[in-house]
């Protein structure tokens, strides 16, 4: 079948084909808040920091998304449910939004998140990330010296949702002016683009419902790297879409939980 994209802001418009999709949405802000009067987290800078009952077997990082123009981790608390029941810290990291901020400073920031994260939580470190969350938590592994070296050392897993991996179609987007990413910038922050470090399992999770170009991009990532010698895998869950896929995270056994904490013998 050819494929081939002829609006790329419906390509990338993920509410507008997503049955009572403003209800959803609408509805994570009290999810997220009703999980912090539960678990109250530490604040690390712009993140939230969230802990097991008991020392934690490691750390999860989850990156939000929003199209690296909205929301911040008070709107995703209760995604943090699932490593915490299985034992694990959970950090939900911060970073500031365009256009006040472009794509490289927020890698910037969540790797300064992550590190100190890091220096608090021993164990191992499983990464993960939703939509430009996932572009962010891929980009976490790339081999360009973007983690410190020891901090990369320990990371075991990751698991890219829905990632956004190849930032050149959304400069055809109404979004980027915005966004403003420039072809420089694209290049220099797309983990498409880029290579993976070494060693570590990498998984894209996408929907069976979701946008074509969400399905393309977290195939596109697994393609790529595996050619660069990673060991990779696109994992479609049948029936989610984009605002669905990420409440696996809510469940630890969920099946992918089982991918993000499971190559770290959590289970």
């Amino acid at each position: 079948m050819i494929y081939q994209v002829h609006d790329w802001d419906d390509a990338y418009a993920n509410g507008a084909h997503i049955a009572g999709a403003e209800g959803i949405a609408d509805s994570w802000p009290h999810s997220a808040a009703a999980f912090r009067d539960r678990h109250p987290p530490l604040q690390l800078g712009r993140g939230q920091l969230f802990m097991p009952q008991e020392a934690p077997r490691g750390l999860m990082v989850f990156v939000h998304g929003g199209y690296w123009m909205r929301t911040d981790p008070s709107v995703w608390s209760h995604l943090a449910q699932g490593a915490i029941e299985a034992g694990w810290a959970a950090l939900l990291p911060g970073y500031a939004l365009a256009p006040d901020a472009r794509i490289a400073q927020m890698t910037t920031q969540v790797t300064e998140q992550i590190a100190l994260a890091a220096d608090r939580i021993a164990g191992p470190i499983a990464i993960s990330g939703h939509s430009a969350g996932g572009h962010l938590a891929a980009r976490m592994i790339c081999d360009d010296g973007t983690l410190p070296a020891a901090v990369l050392a320990r990371v075991t897993a990751c698991v890219p949702i829905s990632p956004l991996t190849d930032l050149r179609p959304l400069m055809r987007t109404q979004m980027n002016q915005t966004l403003r990413i420039d072809a420089t910038e694209a290049a220099s922050e797309s983990p498409a683009l880029l290579t993976p470090v070494q060693g570590i399992p990498v998984t894209t999770w996408v929907g069976g419902s979701e946008r074509p170009e969400f399905l393309r991009q977290a195939r596109l990532l697994a393609d790529i790297w595996a050619g660069l010698g990673a060991a990779t895998d696109c994992v479609t869950a049948p029936g989610d879409h984009h605002f669905s896929v990420v409440e696996a995270l809510r469940r630890p056994d969920s099946p992918l939980m089982e991918r993000l904490l499971g190559y770290s013998g959590s289970r």
